[in-house]
């Protein structure tokens, strides 16, 4: 499908009542996990949205345009408080992480598996290993204090084990910067997936920064926290990956063409049948958002949509969550990297003067303090091992041992 040439069903933006905004909740029992991260997905999205128009709008001299980048901002609010009110009042918090961090995993191990960019894609594993690593511990803790099984949430899709320890995630911001893309040499897919990602973590850090302080207990509080500046780091290399040279009239058109090519993604993968319907009426809403961007486009910059999309704009293959256990468990086997400069090296074949080891001595100077250590370190003297959902034992050999919280593990050199 090519968006471009879809006839929109309104020509002109027709905005909805409150009745149409207050969406019935999912059941949050009998609903699948793949439909609640798709939920997660589309908020993210038009988060994004919303926040590239404002951005837009604060640095564009032309009044004519902000009228306009008004008009579709307002129906992307109503779009995304549509989206909002689908997660039901009696999920918890955690709950919620747990799709967050499904989410997170999943979509990043669908998108790699496609990326043609070796950049892209090596920055994409890499972050994969640290969400994986998030599920589990929220896992946890979710077990713990609420006598959740996770397991139960992700719908046994998503394993939960884990992968490179969080407190060895903490780099210093010089090496969570990566190369840019370059958009008219990269591959459609490419300019989509930076898009994507970079939107979907932002919202979980969002997400993590606005609701942390409301969790009950205060290692809880504290391990949002300490996640929550995992999540920046992650926004901070995938939005570095995005092409920086392109026009705000151009990123427009980009951001309208990814949330039509999500939107009918989300559409053909849906499997509930309210949602699906949303996923539909929003997906033709954006061909009007579509429209009217490429519109303005030829307006202000006469240029046409086809000279964005040389190799053409056809929906390439569509984005479809499930399952990634056979490919996160091979991804897991490169646990010791860690970031250095714009590329990621073995933790061994990092230079002793290196930024990484002088942020982890200020950081996590006191390894009791960490509360992604002290959530594992508390539930294995209350249970004696850790909580895990595995298919197999963990294919990394010293992540085994269930009696003890790894914090050695791509975090010194020899370990």
């Amino acid at each position: 499908m090519n968006p471009f040439k879809e006839l929109p069903k309104d020509r002109k933006i027709t905005y909805s009542n409150w009745n149409t905004l207050a969406e019935k909740p999912y059941d949050k029992n009998t609903t699948g996990p793949y439909t609640k991260t798709r939920v997660i997905l589309m908020n993210g999205t038009e988060f994004e949205s919303n926040w590239f128009l404002h951005q837009f709008n604060r640095h564009c001299l032309n009044n004519d345009v902000r009228r306009v980048l008004a008009e579709v901002r307002r129906q992307e609010q109503q779009q995304q408080k549509r989206i909002s009110a689908l997660k039901p009042i009696d999920e918890t918090i955690l709950e919620t992480t747990i799709g967050y961090e499904q989410l997170a995993v999943d979509l990043t191990a669908e998108m790699a598996q496609k990326e043609p960019n070796p950049v892209v894609k090596a920055q994409l594993d890499f972050a994969l290993l640290e969400d994986f690593d998030h599920l589990y511990r929220y896992s946890n803790l979710l077990d713990m204090e609420e006598g959740v099984h996770a397991e139960r949430l992700v719908g046994g899709y998503t394993e939960i084990t884990p992968a490179r320890p969080t407190i060895t995630e903490h780099r210093h911001p010089n090496d969570d910067i990566r190369f840019y893309i370059n958009c008219w040499q990269d591959a459609l897919i490419t300019r989509l997936h930076t898009g994507i990602i970079t939107a979907a973590e932002q919202q979980t850090m969002n997400y993590y920064m606005n609701v942390g302080n409301f969790y009950h207990s205060d290692l809880g509080r504290k391990l949002y926290t300490e996640i929550a500046m995992i999540e920046e780091q992650h926004v901070s290399g995938y939005g570095s990956l995005m092409d920086p040279s392109s026009t705000w009239f151009e990123s427009w058109v980009m951001h309208e063409y990814t949330e039509c090519y999500l939107y009918y993604s989300c559409y053909q993968d849906e499997s509930d049948p309210k949602i699906k319907k949303v996923w539909l009426e929003h997906f033709e809403q954006e061909l009007t958002h579509l429209k009217i961007a490429s519109d303005m486009l030829y307006k202000y910059e006469g240029r046409e949509w086809e000279q964005l999309f040389v190799g053409g704009a056809e929906f390439p293959s569509l984005l479809r969550l499930k399952s990634n256990v056979d490919y996160i468990r091979e991804v897991i086997k490169d646990v010791r990297l860690t970031g250095y400069k714009e590329t990621t090296v073995k933790i061994d074949e990092l230079p002793d003067s290196a930024d990484y080891f002088k942020y982890q001595r200020q950081v996590n100077s006191s390894i009791s303090s960490v509360a992604s250590h002290a959530v594992i370190e508390k539930y294995i003297k209350r249970n004696g091992e850790d909580y895990r959902f595995e298919v197999k034992p963990n294919p990394e050999k010293t992540l085994r041992d269930r009696t003890v919280d790894n914090v050695c593990l791509g975090r010194k050199k020899g370990c």
